[in-house]
């Protein structure tokens, strides 16, 4: 990998390296201040912005899990967009367990990630995760929610 390619590339997979040991605190550390996250089956309106809301959004869904890791895959840049191709593994205390094929677009700007979007199915995981999954989703700290609407 060329040094110019590691100015971009490092930050995502070290990000990814901390999310799938859930290191909260290494994660936040990754990314801008203005950061937008999003998973793009949800869309644009249940956003997170910032390290803090978009750490508390990833925790509502993985911090529970029993256990949780992301497998690498293809990934590609242009200098400052980084197309990332993996999986990740999710098993619940529950028994249930489920992976999950994404394709994520990542914007790195002097070595923080700027924006993050997932694409991946949801079907997938709603299939797979136990009946109270999405209900327990529903009942979290929503304090999290950006509108970044016309922003991504």
């Amino acid at each position: 990998m060329a040094a110019d390619q590691s100015l971009v590339t490092e930050p995502v997979l070290g990000m990814w390296r901390a999310l799938s040991r859930r290191d909260w605190e290494a994660v936040g550390d990754f990314l801008a201040e203005d950061c937008i996250y999003l998973d793009v089956p949800v869309g644009p309106a249940a956003a997170a912005r910032g390290p803090g809301d978009i750490v508390k959004r990833l925790r509502i869904g993985l911090e529970p899990l029993a256990s949780y890791a992301n497998f690498d895959g293809l990934i590609l840049e242009n200098g400052v967009d980084v197309m990332y191709e993996h999986h990740e593994e999710w098993h619940w205390v529950s028994g249930e367990s489920a992976i999950l094929k994404f394709v994520t677009v990542h914007r790195v700007q002097d070595a923080k990630i700027t924006l993050w979007k997932d694409y991946w199915d949801m079907s997938a995981l709603a299939a797979h995760a136990p009946a109270t999954w999405l209900a327990d989703f529903a009942a979290a700290d929503m304090s999290w929610v950006f509108d970044a609407t016309g922003l991504v």
